[in-house]
């Protein structure tokens, strides 16, 4: 069972199909709050199903190399990172009025924290759990939306690293990119030059990672269906997990509610919900 409806929707629709005995694949985020969530783990894990969270970005070769050489240690104890993504929100659907999509909707889960929250799972896969975040969130632009626009997250680690998050509907042109930086180096990645990079202090030297040449952007949905496919099969298990995907959904809420009450919130009083 595919769960691809606006975000509001997805858990009724996740919970009907489990109830039915249907392994399922949710869109990200897994939903716009906790409601119903514990209930969906309880039935997948009662029946047996699998529930895949559909954040595309970890079958990207590129965050799957970074993933690789973190867990080496290419660049020594991690200090901070930063991530970015943005894109003209008009743009997404062309011949489509932007104002009307589920994007531009709070009561369906619009707004960039949620719509966006691929760099909120792929840093936390990088670096670990989170414990602590603060955020600004807001409308800054123009557009004729009933959702913030743009926010800026800082997120603190159990290991003590800093990470910061920039998300926005406002940029031009499609940008996404993200900076590590390490005790012994600093790993690069940009998504429109298709390549990470990597700077190593033992040598002094940066040393490059293309894309595989004619590597095409929907070989990583490709790649996540051939994935659920599998754990449909017993070959694997979920990569991004209802339970992956409710630590996820518990930093973006966090990132909110920082913004409403103008404090830093701590993770461990949202493990339980809100």
């Amino acid at each position: 069972m595919l769960v691809t409806n606006p975000t509001s929707l997805h858990i009724p629709v996740a919970i009907a199909a489990a109830r039915r005995g249907c392994h399922i694949f949710v869109e990200k985020p897994l939903s716009h709050n906790l409601d119903g969530i514990q209930e969906l783990m309880d039935l997948a894990l009662h029946k047996k199903l699998s529930v895949l969270v559909g954040y595309n970005m970890r079958f990207h070769p590129s965050i799957r190399l970074i993933k690789e050489l973190l867990e080496k240690g290419a660049i020594g104890k991690i200090v901070c990172a930063r991530a970015q993504v943005g894109q003209y929100l008009p743009d997404w659907h062309p011949g489509e009025d932007y104002k009307k999509g589920y994007s531009a909707q709070e009561s369906l889960g619009g707004g960039v924290i949620l719509d966006l929250s691929h760099e909120l799972d792929y840093v936390r896969w990088f670096l670990g759990e989170v414990t602590e975040v603060f955020s600004f969130c807001s409308r800054v632009s123009t557009l004729e939306i009933g959702t913030e626009d743009t926010a800026e997250i800082l997120l603190r680690f159990e290991s003590g690293t800093i990470a910061e998050v920039h998300m926005d509907y406002v940029q031009r042109s499609y940008g996404r990119s993200c900076q590590i930086i390490g005790e012994e180096g600093t790993i690069l990645w940009d998504f429109n030059e298709k390549r990470v990079r990597l700077y190593s202090a033992s040598n002094n030297r940066w040393r490059s990672f293309p894309e595989e040449k004619g590597y095409e952007r929907n070989q990583m949905y490709l790649d996540e269906m051939k994935h659920f496919i599998n754990c449909i099969q017993g070959e694997e298990k979920p990569m991004v997990d209802a339970l992956e995907g409710k630590r996820v959904l518990e930093i973006a809420l966090a990132a909110k509610e920082s913004a409403r009450t103008g404090r830093s919130i701590s993770l461990t009083s949202h493990s339980k919900g809100f």
